[in-house]
């Protein structure tokens, strides 16, 4: 059963680091940070998702390491790593890293990876999606061996943010696992996604309230706004792309965020 959430309603950016130049991205977050918003996300891909598919495109996590320098309030991250780019221990000692940089504000989001031609491109095995799923299975209890045995120690407990809507096995490494969950669709897919992770945090003893509910959204924030925190997600994103990075959606949102807080 789905519930509204308790949580204070948060907004964040997803800036595609796609066909722009780097100063451009920059200028983004900056401008994002100066709107309110609460998260500012990349993704972690080699190459455009979409428009020319050899346009310009910047890796994910020297960016996180840059924002880490030129933001100061809002919280980072990718949306999401891929977990086959990157050993889980390293990975694991850069979060660590950017968490030290900013102060405090990284969100180690992270998914099972899906574009195979970075893959192909890169000289990664590209597999099945089950077998990718299952490397992340793996690999998230190694991350977190990792961060506790490092030193310095993070600055705090690193929120994990895990993406995807998987039902028997996205969705139940995220009730053991995540902090945040984030998925994507229209509420009747939401709400059926929420009731299946209840169901899972009900099967390992979890309170599925300490888990923040995250959607990618488009439109009018006063339509689906209500709707989505009907079944408890607090976090809601907009996607931008480059090379321009119009906010003007992300205005929106933003507002709405604050009339429904307060």
């Amino acid at each position: 059963m789905t519930t509204p959430t308790n949580r204070k309603l948060r907004v964040g950016v997803q800036l595609h680091p796609q066909h722009a130049d780097y100063a451009s991205i920059r200028r983004a977050a900056a401008e994002a940070e100066d709107l309110g918003v609460d998260i500012v996300f990349n993704w972690d891909h080699f190459y455009p998702l979409y428009g020319e598919p050899e346009g310009k495109h910047f890796e994910c996590w020297t960016m996180l390491g840059a924002w880490a320098e030129a933001t100061s309030r809002v919280e980072i991250g990718a949306l999401v790593t891929c977990n086959s780019y990157r050993n889980p221990e390293l990975l694991a000692d850069m979060a660590r890293t950017v968490d030290h940089i900013s102060g405090g504000r990284l969100v180690l989001g992270i998914g099972s990876g899906w574009f195979e031609k970075d893959y192909t491109e890169y000289g990664y095995d590209f597999g099945t999606a089950g077998g990718r799923l299952n490397d992340l299975a793996s690999s998230l209890p190694r991350i977190e061996s990792r961060l506790a045995k490092l030193n310095p120690a993070p600055t705090r407990k690193i929120p994990v943010l895990i993406g995807g809507g998987g039902e028997k096995k996205t969705l139940k490494l995220v009730a053991k696992h995540a902090d945040i969950w984030h998925g994507f669709g229209d509420p009747e897919v939401v709400q059926r996604k929420v009731e299946v992770l209840d169901a899972h945090c009900a099967d390992l003893g979890r309170d599925p309230a300490e888990i923040e509910r995250s959607c990618g959204v488009e439109g009018e924030p006063a339509e689906l706004g209500p709707k989505l925190a009907e079944l408890g997600v607090s976090l809601f994103t907009v996607g931008v792309g480059g090379p321009d990075y119009d906010l003007s959606d992300l205005r929106k949102w933003v507002a709405w965020r604050d009339q429904q807080n307060g």
